[in-house]
């Protein structure tokens, strides 16, 4: 794999995302890729506990699934990486999953939720690269 990670929107690409239609359905495909270990910045509450990637990735998920219950967002699928067909052999990730959201505005709704920003340390924390994109339903 390259140099080049990725773990949060690039400030260009998410201006293109919010410049799409915001009143339809959306899915996003998560590609993720763990850290062996998570990093968390010092002094945070799970610092000390010695996780991997992805128990942290799993926290994360755990600890905003009430946040993704009240934008009214699920999991359409997900599935654990097994081979590459079509792509750069080299290129490997560990999860990969869709989430479907009733529309942009609730997608929106989860990164602005103040509960959410709470939590988002886990992903930050875990995760070594991914790849986030929108496809209409």
């Amino acid at each position: 794999m390259g140099d080049l990670v990725y773990i949060d929107p690039g400030r260009e690409n998410f201006e293109r995302f919010k410049g799409l239609p915001r009143d339809t359905p959306i899915h996003m495909l998560n590609l993720i890729r763990w850290k062996q270990w998570a990093e968390y910045p010092a002094g945070h509450e799970s610092a000390e506990k010695g996780w991997t990637g992805r128990q942290a990735y799993q926290e994360y998920h755990r600890t905003i699934a009430p946040v993704l219950e009240r934008v009214g967002a699920h999991i359409a699928w997900s599935g654990s990486f097994e081979a590459m067909v079509t792509g750069p052999e080299s290129e490997r990730w560990d999860a990969g999953f869709v989430m479907v959201y009733p529309n942009a505005s609730a997608f929106f709704g989860l990164v602005k939720d103040a509960e959410y920003k709470l939590h988002v340390a886990n992903r930050t924390a875990g995760v070594a690269d991914s790849r986030l994109m929108r496809f209409g339903p």
